[in-house]
């Protein structure tokens, strides 16, 4: 690390020397969440810029806290693998999470909103068991959003990893919702539900009666959407 040391021993202020530089605990949540390749770790933190990105993680390389690694299934691309001082901080990101779920009023998370970010943690966590077993095509639209971000599938073959795209990906597609990004994050963050946001008009499904029934639990919400908010809404 490059900044400037606190100077004390405390374990609190050596710990903040590695974990306290600009993005580098949203990084860790990325890392923590399963992301390993660095296209992958841009799509979990998009305004971060690529050298800050490059950067960051040497640091955290240097902490012992990532290694690089060559991946199994490609050859000649590498892995940001958490050392067993990284996974460590599993319970740590997690409770910074549930410390910002409950005291962050509804209204200042929802002004940080990112469709690329959403739909991005969306297609980590939803449930592909609860979907017909067959390939599933479900098109999100954002109509207030400029053309560019406005629309995205989420694809689900059988056996495979749940595909994002951003661009059509040419199947007949199964659900289409549309709503807006507000209303769909709201949604993600267990500050709303499918049926509430349908009951007041913010959002439509089309399609599969039987895969947008089963929306709310499919959709595989927020890792901390359980939490209850303790401030007001």
């Amino acid at each position: 690390m490059t900044q400037a040391s606190y100077g004390q021993f405390c374990p609190v202020a050596m710990a903040a020397e590695v974990l306290c530089t600009r993005w580098t605990v949203v990084l860790l949540r990325e890392l923590v969440a399963g992301s390993t390749r660095f296209n992958d770790l841009r799509r979990g933190v998009p305004l971060m810029s690529p050298a800050l990105l490059v950067k960051r993680l040497r640091d955290l390389e240097e902490a012992g806290i990532v290694h690089r690694v060559a991946s199994r299934t490609e050859p000649g691309i590498l892995e940001y693998q958490l050392t067993p001082a990284g996974r460590d901080l599993k319970p740590v990101i997690e409770a910074i999470g549930i410390w910002g779920q409950r005291w962050f009023e509804a209204d200042v998370s929802l002004q940080h909103l990112d469709p690329s970010l959403l739909m991005w943690d969306m297609h980590r966590n939803l449930d592909p068991s609860l979907l017909p077993p067959r390939r599933c095509v479900i098109r999100f639209l954002y109509p207030e959003l400029p053309a560019a971000r406005r629309q995205w599938w989420l694809l689900i073959e059988p056996g495979a990893e749940v595909d994002l795209c951003s661009v059509d990906p040419g199947f007949d597609v199964d659900l289409y919702v549309t709503t807006d990004l507000r209303t769909m994050t709201a949604i993600w963050m267990g500050l709303t539900t499918v049926r509430k946001a349908m009951s007041e008009g913010k959002l439509l499904l089309t399609g599969d009666r039987q895969v947008a029934s089963h929306m709310q639990t499919w959709l595989g919400l927020s890792p901390f959407a359980t939490e209850k908010k303790l401030v007001s809404a």
